[in-house]
């Protein structure tokens, strides 16, 4: 595994130390606005314009795709894969954020929500959540798939 440098805590601008959190949010909000940036590049040289360009059911797709590596690497009791695909993970929700509209401070914002409803670590629960309608299910791809080797 590579060598990383040195991690530095970051301060805020009153020079107090930020926490996790506040960095996690801050790393998911640079992303965001690195796609952003990128979006409108051309696809040839830019992975992530690409897969923007690709449009929803690839983004689906990739999103899927990575969520399960992670469940995989899990279940193998690796840590370090899993951190790796996680940071996958975040990255292709973070595109498909950016593709559907929404802004990570929504996400935040709704994560509150629910913390001062039931907790940080509680879900929203089912018979709470009423939904418009049920929503359609629809293929992601037409062609048939052909597995990984």
């Amino acid at each position: 595994m590579p060598v990383l440098p040195p991690f530095s805590v970051p301060v805020n601008r009153f020079s107090a130390e930020i926490g996790y959190g506040a960095r996690m949010t801050d790393s998911v909000a640079r992303l965001y606005d690195a796609v952003i940036a990128v979006r409108g590049s051309d696809p040839t040289k830019s992975r992530t314009a690409r897969l923007l360009r690709a449009g929803r059911a690839k983004l689906a797709k990739k999103l899927a795709e990575e969520a399960v590596e992670v469940v995989i690497d899990a279940m193998h009791g690796q840590p370090e894969a899993v951190v790796r695909e996680s940071a996958d993970l975040l990255y292709n929700l973070v595109v498909l954020w950016v593709h559907a509209g929404v802004h990570p401070e929504d996400v935040w914002a709704e994560m509150h929500r629910r913390e001062l409803m039931f907790g940080i670590a509680e879900k929203v629960p089912k018979d709470l959540v009423h939904p418009p309608q049920r929503r359609k299910v629809v293929a992601l791809e037409t062609g048939r798939t052909r597995k990984r080797r």
